[in-house]
């Protein structure tokens, strides 16, 4: 953790709608005028597409598991490096993974690989990780530890695997029966390295659907944000002024002292109320610390 050098997380599993929460920061980041960069957590995958469906393979053939939600499946240990050192001195090295086609023809590489490494740009005021790990902690990583924010995004999981479904087939190409594989490969590792992440999450925002959800992989549609209640729940409740949250978001009430329910589409706006004021803070005490 550090004010001069500031990081915040969003931890959620593909198909969560953690996007929605980096798009929120960067309205944020627009107004108050911060320099941030977006970092995606899947730039730190261990593989690249080809050679990790073989290394699955040959984990599944030795009783193993092996997925983008286990450690091995992935560089902590540069995830941790980076935080480290952007904490430290502002500096680290990123990449990108190439998800999709539209994003390969821009870099002129294959989808499914790595970009180069690259450097941070001098004098960001904030990073942003976007993925699996933001809040992980383990015998010999601890990404949790250089955080300054965290924040969770998990929906009621039969939606979450209805977001993944859609996003997989129309954006990334997949077959419905590759993304149910995927899913029902993925399920120890989700169980074991991203549901106890929420747990350690500072703000978790949590998407419960109002229509029949009971079969993901025959729901023709995604459930609409208005089809939709979300339960924002808060590690330190005493830290947020729910008073204030409660008369400004129409259609909000409490169900415990640290849970506050909004309509669901209210939740991009929920975000703003929430995190604004918080991003400011650090960014004060971030800017006073630089002036001593």
């Amino acid at each position: 953790m550090s004010i001069k050098h500031t990081i915040i997380v969003i931890t959620g599993s593909s198909g969560s709608g953690s996007n929605r929460v980096s798009d929120v920061f960067s309205h944020i980041a627009w107004r108050e005028k911060i320099s941030h960069l977006i970092v995606d957590g899947s730039a730190f995958h261990r593989y690249e597409r080809d050679e990790m469906a073989v290394r699955v393979e040959e984990a599944c053939a030795d009783g193993r598991y092996l997925s983008h939600f286990s450690p091995d499946g992935n560089r902590l240990d540069l995830l941790e490096s980076l935080f480290s050192e952007f904490s430290s001195n502002g500096s680290g090295q990123y990449r990108h993974y190439l998800h999709t086609e539209d994003q390969a023809q821009q870099h002129g590489q294959e989808v499914g690989t790595f970009t180069p490494w690259e450097s941070l740009p001098s004098n960001l005021d904030l990073l942003v990780y976007q993925g699996l790990h933001g809040a992980f902690t383990g015998p010999d990583v601890n990404i949790k530890r250089h955080v300054d924010l965290t924040l969770g995004v998990a929906p009621i999981v039969n939606l979450e695997w209805i977001q993944k479904i859609h996003v997989d087939i129309k954006n990334r190409g997949y077959t419905l029966d590759a993304v149910r594989a995927a899913i029902q490969h993925r399920l120890h590792d989700y169980v074991h390295y991203i549901t106890p992440q929420f747990s350690q999450t500072d703000i978790n925002f949590q998407r419960i659907p109002l229509v029949d959800t009971s079969n993901p992989f025959d729901a023709r549609d995604m459930p609409e944000n208005d089809e939709s209640m979300v339960v924002i729940s808060f590690r330190e409740p005493r830290d947020h002024d729910f008073a204030f949250l409660l008369k400004r978001i129409d259609g909000a009430f409490m169900t415990r002292r640290n849970s506050l329910v909004v309509p669901g589409g209210k939740m991009e706006f929920a975000m703003e109320m929430l995190l604004n004021p918080l991003v400011h803070e650090m960014m004060e005490r971030r800017r006073q610390l630089q002036e001593i």
